[in-house]
């Protein structure tokens, strides 16, 4: 970037010239090193009704910092949005061949305030601190000339009202950097009952699906089967255990077995029984961690057993401890550690002390 031009001093950015509703703006990218030094978050000692963003949150950083840092070779970061406070200049390189590329002068006082983006700005500066050979990379920054206050805060609802973040199994299906997620795609092609019966893209199943449990219902309970943190990495053995672990479920799952072989309908699972749902699932996962750490040699044979449970909604020991007063199955993680303890007791495993206070505080 140069700093100076015949007028004074400015910021000097190649850029493209576009339009939107009538107004120009600008596209332009920025080393990383460049970002903190340019860009002003304004929330400081400034209330909101008098700012154009919201308040930083700062539990957000550390992981994006991270992100940037373990991946410098293999990160994406979207577009910073700006806005400028003064008028700027956009010179043409050749209006004729090559109409709106040219370069655009910011002068050097001009307060360039970000619209959004706010934490990507403090997770660059942060991760720069860490790995300075970052700051050679750049990001694309979207400028817009500021008209005041109440145009800068409706851009910040406008660009903000209509973004979606992806649904939790499409993210998993997609996310290639989290173990888990990983192991979650290796299950639902290659085990029953997930092979073929996996709902790939959406959080929740509805009551015409053809399908069981959702990836990231599979992602969760084999998590809570393994034992395994967020990121935490699987080895190859524990790969297949939860394989095999999930096929002996199968094996022992009449209402399962059913369902694959086309002898039941998903609809009608669902609407009977509680392991057709995501809390069944992870309570199985929960119990099985238990299993598997106190009988690592003799498991396969102990979840023999799960064939005797009545998994009906209607069973008055499942009943209590999952379904809510409005009739609904809850989700909530005591529900789950509940269907989870009586399944241990149905194998005959010992509680822990928390799991005994909580059968307690549950009667």
């Amino acid at each position: 970037m140069d700093t100076q031009n015949n007028s004074g001093y400015c910021f000097s950015f190649p850029a493209v010239r576009g339009t939107q509703a009538g107004r120009p703006f600008y596209i332009a990218t920025c080393p990383l090193r460049t970002i903190p030094k340019i860009f002003v978050f304004d929330e400081e000692e400034v209330p909101p009704e008098l700012r154009a963003q919201r308040t930083l949150n700062k539990s957000r950083i550390p992981a994006m910092v991270k992100y940037l840092v373990e991946n410098p070779k293999d990160y994406v970061f979207s577009a910073l949005t700006v806005s400028v406070d003064t008028s700027v200049s956009f010179i043409d390189s050749d209006p004729d061949s090559t109409p709106n590329l040219g370069t655009l002068k910011v002068p050097l006082d001009a307060q360039i305030l970000i619209n959004d983006g706010q934490h990507r700005r403090k997770a660059i500066e942060e991760a720069l601190k860490e790995n300075p050979d970052l700051g050679s990379d750049n990001i694309p920054v979207l400028f817009f000339v500021d008209e005041g206050l109440e145009r800068s805060q409706q851009m910040f609802v406008d660009l903000n009202k209509y973004a979606v973040k992806p649904n939790t199994s499409l993210a998993d299906c997609y996310d290639k950097r989290d173990p888990s997620s990983e192991v979650a795609r290796f299950l639902s092609s290659n085990v029953l009952p997930f092979k073929g019966f996996t709902e790939m893209e959406k959080s929740n199943i509805s009551s015409s699906s053809g399908k069981l449990f959702t990836l990231s219902g599979i992602k969760q309970a084999t998590r809570s089967l393994m034992g395994k943190g967020p990121k935490d990495a699987y080895s190859e053995k524990e790969k297949q255990v939860a394989a095999e672990f999930w096929s002996v479920i199968y094996n022992v799952t009449p209402e399962w077995q059913m369902v694959c072989n086309k002898e039941l309908s998903p609809y009608q699972f669902r609407q009977e029984f509680i392991h057709a749902h995501g809390i069944g699932l992870h309570s199985l996962g929960v119990m099985g961690h238990a299993l598997l750490t106190d009988q690592p040699d003799e498991w396969r044979e102990t979840l023999k057993q799960l064939e005797k449970v009545d998994w009906r909604k209607s069973n008055a020991t499942f009943a209590k401890r999952c379904i809510n007063q409005q009739g609904r199955l809850s989700k909530a993680t005591v529900n789950i550690q509940l269907v989870a303890n009586a399944l241990k007791l149905q194998l005959g495993l010992t509680l822990s002390p928390e799991e005994r206070a909580l059968e307690v505080q549950a009667n």
